[in-house]
This record gives structure tokens, sequence and C-alpha cells, in this order.
């Protein structure tokens, strides 16, 4: 026997090679990864990878722990090593694109063209932008996987609630752990789907050897984030050692209220500790930002050196970056429990709803993108907003101007052809304000190109909130209809229960709930389910479940779903036993209601503030700050061209030249000005808007998207027209000063 032995495990050793490297994934682990794993993060890792082929840095030894744990939490292909390359090679490489397009490229085209004084082409502020955005990325970057799990955990602790119900519910009526688990996971939407999936896959791939294993090692990565569903779990595991049917019940109810009471408690602190994180981004975002546009324009007559671009990377880059960071900050300690989902990940059929569906002929339809129209929406306004620089580069020597109560193009190098105009239209100013005669280049200064250059905030509001708005009206109301079922389905379950409780078959009792709640939703959808059964010979199962048919279809809800299931599965053992079921998921409905609407009134005067900032205050603000900004312009220009005008006599007469030197600079052009305003009204209304829905919400696409589309189209429009109506009433003002 020793030598048999010896001789098979001989052979044995001989099949087996070295012990391979890396981790060891299946083909099918690949294709459920490339299924359910967000784009986004898949894009990330292959980054993370790349980076650590071309730049191998290893972490720090006490940060390689906390990197593989939120790399395991989002379930991502890399190694602590890829993250830390990539937090130092993107800020190399952003230091030096933006370095060698603002500051070597111009020096380069000045020293070619031979230009003296070549060194001073290149912007010394873009190559100090340059270094101090790409060293303040590197902290960021290497934070992203905490960022990212922590995302993960926002939008899987939004679903908790609800997979806690819907273990329980089947748990009820079915005292198995793992069918629970892989019911919850068949009904939940991802990201906790995915994690519901993976305790079941560790055990049939043989990492775990129970369902207890499997589920414990999972709940580990909740301890410091969610440790009220640690407790409803372990609440639930305990219910499967108990042997009698009274006390299993009531550990599986006790499970559920734990988690609805823990959840509004902690909503509770959240929202009493908002509002002070919510008036400081308020002032950072808003109020500082717009209130200082008011001085620019002084500052850059003192200041020659001052360039519109300097404004443009301040304020639509760095400060729309650090009002992101802040918002995300305050949703960080957003506390976790409670959301909505995405039903178009429940029932992708509802992808459809999505697009605009134009019918033909036979059924067929054409299917057009909603970011398509959007983007040429967004193109045609730019391009009236380009007619300015259109018109000046094709007739750099003429303007328009209105002079005798009429509109006239004059060549803008015969000054006694307008002496009496009122105004110009392009108004192109001398690039050297201390000459008259040079090249009149900078600009557009005019009313008409101000005006104009409000088709660029109209044209990207529009367009983004265009589309927006179509891929959400129809899911949206969908979800809404679906949402006044759930409310109802509740009582509507009751009496189903109670029909069942009197011994009527479930075929015949869907019938005479249906009568009892007619012209209801409830009703609508139970009458879809009796017709199925009685016009069509349906079973309840299909009548319910159809791929084509079946009444569920008009609903798509989880919670409506999972119900009918439990009612299916139920009713296979009788229909007492789907009674008490039915009853029992009414119930979990109402409080899973109830706590929903008690955290609605929580957050109501937050939430109404900060929409009523985003659709109004910041709007009108910003409009009345670009027609006083006109203004200013006008008067500026007027002054330092007449005092240009008194510097040769001044001068000829011996005069000091002081007072004409203060006017030094030319000044940012309204055009510009306005755009990087108009811009920057897009932006934070795009951020806050994410924001409040975050607070809101937690992570809700599907409602994101739906208040993006509102706010952007609301807000866009209404600053565009009270920057329209101030600008030109501004103006007027502006004419009458400089006649003086």
């Amino acid at each position: 026997m020793d030598d048999l032995a010896r001789k098979y495990l001989q052979r044995l050793n001989q099949g087996f090679t070295a012990e391979p490297e890396g981790e060891v994934s299946t083909r099918q682990y690949k294709d459920f990864k490339q299924q359910y794993l967000p784009k986004h993060l898949s894009l990330y890792e292959q980054t993370c990878n790349w980076s650590a082929a071309i730049l191998h840095v290893s972490p720090d030894a006490k940060e390689r722990p906390k990197l593989e744990e939120a790399i395991r939490i989002c379930h991502l292909e890399t190694k602590p090593e890829g993250v830390t390359s990539f937090a130092l090679l993107m800020p190399m490489l952003f230091m030096f694109l933006v370095a060698g397009i603002g500051f070597l490229l111009p020096i380069g085209l000045a020293a070619a063209g031979g230009s003296k004084d070549a060194f001073a082409a290149g912007s010394m502020f873009v190559l100090v932008f340059a270094i101090i955005g790409g060293v303040s990325m590197i902290i960021p970057l290497q934070r992203l996987p905490y960022y990212l799990a922590n995302n993960w955990r926002m939008k899987a602790s939004n679903q908790m609630v609800l997979c806690t119900f819907y273990i329980v519910t089947y748990m009820r009526h079915t005292s198995n752990l793992e069918l629970a688990i892989d019911f919850s996971g068949d009904h939940l939407a991802p990201p906790l789907s995915i994690d519901m999936k993976k305790v079941i896959w560790d055990i049939e791939t043989e990492r775990y050897g129970t369902v207890k294993e499997s589920l414990d090692a999972y709940l580990e990565t909740w301890k410091e984030w969610n440790p009220e569903f640690i407790e409803a779990m372990h609440l639930i595991e305990g219910s499967l050692l108990e042997s009698s049917e009274t006390r299993r019940v009531e550990l599986l109810d006790k499970s559920l209220s734990v988690m609805l009471d823990e959840t509004y408690e902690k909503m509770l602190h959240y929202a009493h500790n908002l509002k002070s994180p919510l008036t400081t981004l308020h002032m950072l975002g808003v109020i500082l930002p717009i209130l200082g546009l008011v001085i620019l324009p002084l500052m850059v007559n003192f200041i020659p050196e001052v360039r519109w671009y300097h404004m443009a990377i301040v304020y639509n880059l760095t400060l729309p970056v650090l009002v992101y960071a802040v918002a995300k900050s305050i949703l960080s300690t957003r506390p976790t429990g409670y959301g909505s989902a995405d039903i178009t990940d429940v029932n992708p059929e509802l992808k459809r709803l999505q697009t605009i569906n134009i019918p033909f002929g036979g059924g067929d339809e054409l299917r057009l993108s909603p970011a398509m129209l959007g983007a040429v929406i967004m193109v045609a306004l730019l391009a009236v907003a380009a007619l300015p620089f259109i018109y000046h580069s094709v007739s750099p020597n003429n303007d328009w101007v209105f002079i005798n109560g009429g509109f006239r193009e004059v060549d803008v190098g015969m000054p006694e052809d307008y002496e009496d105009a009122k105004g110009f239209f392009l108004d192109y100013r001398a690039s050297d304000p201390k000459d008259p005669t040079s090249p009149k280049t900078v600009g557009p200064f005019g009313l008409g190109a101000l005006l104009l250059s409000l088709f660029i905030p109209l044209g990207l509001g529009l367009g983004l909130g265009i589309r927006y708005a179509i891929r959400s009206r129809q899911v949206m109301r969908v979800r809404e209809e679906t949402r006044k079922l759930e409310q109802e389905f509740a009582s509507a379950l009751f009496q189903l229960g109670n029909r069942l409780a009197d011994g009527i078959p479930a075929e015949i009792a869907f019938a005479k709930v249906a009568d009892v709640v007619q012209g209801t939703p409830t009703g609508k959808f139970f009458d879809a389910v009796t017709s199925n059964i009685s016009r069509m010979g349906m079973s309840l199962e299909d009548a319910i479940f159809d791929s084509k048919q079946g009444a569920i279809l008009l609903y798509p809800s989880n919670v409506i779903e999972s119900s009918m299931k439990v009612l299916i599965e139920s009713n296979k053992k009788g229909p007492l036993v789907a009674s008490r079921a039915l009853i029992n998921v009414s119930e979990y409905i109402k409080q899973m209601h109830r706590v929903d609407e008690r955290l609605k009134d929580l957050m109501g005067d937050v939430i109404s503030s900060m929409k009523s900032q985003i659709v109004f205050l910041t709007p009108v603000i910003a409009g009345i700050v670009i027609g006083i900004t006109s203004m200013i312009a006008s008067i500026l220009g007027t002054i330092g061209s007449r005092l240009s005008g008194l510097q040769a006599q001044v001068a000829a007469d011996g005069g000091s030249n002081a007072i004409a030197n203060i006017f030094g600079g030319i000044g940012i052009p309204t055009y510009h000005f306005q755009a990087i305003v108009g811009l920057y009204v897009v932006q934070i209304t795009f951020i806050l808007t994410i924001m409040v829905n975050g607070i809101e919400n937690g992570v809700d696409d599907v409602a994101e998207q739906d208040s993006l589309g509102r706010n952007l189209l609301t807000a866009t429009v209404l600053y565009v027209i009270i920057s329209a109506v101030t600008i030109v009433l501004f103006s007027f003002i502006a004419a009458g000063i400089n006649t003086i």
C-alpha cells in the first residue's frame, strides 16, 4: 500500500507545475464583471496597470492594506502599485502638457518669427498654474480609490433597506439563507446586486464552505460604515437557529426594524449638521465669485497684464473643481441605507424610453439619441455666438454703428463718418491704448457682440438640458406611476392576503380585489393579471411575469416584482401560507414608506433652499452683474480713450500725464467676460444640482438626470433673459454718462 501511495503521489506531483503567479481568475468571473462593473472603473484599472508598467512606484507600507481593501470593494483588477504610479504619472503629464501649450509653444512661435524677446511671449501665469495644478492633483489621485470605494458604498448602501426587505420576505416562507440572498441579488440593481451575487459566487467556487462564512466575510467590509446592516444580517442568520417558528419570525421582523430605525436616526443627525457646510459651499461657489466679478473690470484697467484667459482659468477651471470637491465631501458624510434604483437597470427594455422614437409603418421606429440632438442645438447656438469673430475676420476694418435712428456699416479708419454714432456693434479697440492709431484687434466690446455672446451659455445650457430632460422624462413618468402603485400596493396586498385566508384560489382572489380597487394604478395592475388569466388562459405566474404580456411589464418595480414572486412561491404551499406572506409583505412596505416620508420631511427645508439658489438666485445675481460690468467697461473705455487723447496735449504743454497712465490697461472684452460668467453659471448649476440630488436621493441617476434637465434649462434661460435686459438698460445709462 505504501508503494502504491508513493507511486500515485509521484505521478500527481509530476502533473502539477509551479504555483501560478498573481490572482487566479476564471473566464466566467471575467464575463460576470464585464456585465455588471461600471465602464469608468474598467478604464481606471486599465490606466493604473498602464501607469505601473511605465512608472513603477510602491505605496507606503501603512497605506497598502487600505488601498487593497478599496480596490477589493470596487472589484478592480489592479494593485496598489498601479494606483500610486497613476497618481504620480498623470500630474506629470498634466504639467508637461499645460506648460508646453501655454508657455513653451508661444516662446517657440515667437522665436521662429524672429522676435528679439521671445521669452516674453510665454505666459508665466500658465506656467505657475501648470506647476501648482499638477502638484495639487497628486493627493486627490492617490485617494481616488477611497473615493471610488466610498461611492460604491453609497450606491450599495442606498439599497440595503430593500436588500434586507427581500431577504426577510423570502425567509418568512422559506428558511433558506442561500436562496434568500440569491433572491435579493436577482431583484436588486447594481452595485449591491453584484455584492450579493459575489457572496453566492464565493460559495460556488469553494472559496468559502458555507453561505454564513461567505456572508460574514462580506459584512466585514461594512464594519465601519453600516453597522446596522451587519446587525440585521446577524439577526437573520440567528433566525436559522431558532426551533420556534414564532421566535424565528420575530428575529426576521426585528432585522428590518433595525435597518429602518437606524437609517432614520442617522439622517436626522445629518440634516441637523448640514446647514453650516451648505452655507460655506454657497459662499464659496456663488456669492463671493459673482460679487468678485464687479471688481474685475476695475482691476484689469489698472493691471494691464491681466488677460481674459487668466479669468477663465480661475472661474471656469479652478473654482468649479474646488466647489465640486467641497460638494463631494458633503455628500461623503451622507448616511447610508435608503434610496431609489435606476429602473432601466431593473428592466433593460425601458432603455428605449431614453431615446427619441419616431414611429414608422409596420411597427418599426427610428431611434435618435438625445445627446445628438443636444449637440446639434449646442453647435448651432455657438455658431451664432461666433458671428462677431467671423465678421471681423472677413472685414477687419468695418463695423456697424447706431446712428441717426438706424444701423449703418462704416469704416473704422474714418472717424468722421461716425462722429454722432450712439454705439458700436462690435467695437474692436486699439491694441495699444496709449496709441489710438494702432491696429484695432482687441475686442469685441460692443453692445451687439455682447448680446450675441449670450448664445454661448444658452447653447451649453440648452444642449445639456435637453439631453438630460429627454433621457429622463419618460423614464421618470414610468417611475412616478410605479411609485403611486407601490404606495397603494400595501393595502391591496393586505386585501389579497385576506381573500386568500378565506381559502379562495389566488386566481379568483385577484379578480375580487381588482373590483374593489378599480380605477387606481393598483386596480389596473390587478385587472391586467385577471385579463391574462381569463382571456388568454395563462397561469397565475405567466399572467404576471410573461415576457410579452405579463402585467409586471406595465410597472417595472422591484418591490412589486418581489412581492409577486413571494406570492407565487408561497402559493405552492397553500393559500394560508400565501396569505400570511402577503400580509407581512404589505406591513413591510408600509414601514418603508413611513421612513421614506420622514426622511423627505427632514431634508425638506435644506433641499428647498438649495433649489431656489440654483434656479433663481444664482442666474439672477450673475445676470445683474453682467449688466453692471458692461456699463463699467463702457464708461472706463470712454474715459481711457479721452485721457489718451489728452495725453499728447498735456505733454506738449509740459504737464504730467500720470492720470492718463492710470488707465494703462485695455481691459477684458465684455464678450469674453460674459462668456466666462455664463459658462460659470452653467457649471455651478450642474455641480449644485448633482449635490442637491445626492443629498435628497443618494445615488439616483434617473432623478439626477431629471433635475439636471430642468435646472439647466430654467437657470440658463433665466440668466440669458436677465442679462439681456440689464445689458440693454445699463448700456443706455452708460451712453448718457459718456456724453457728459
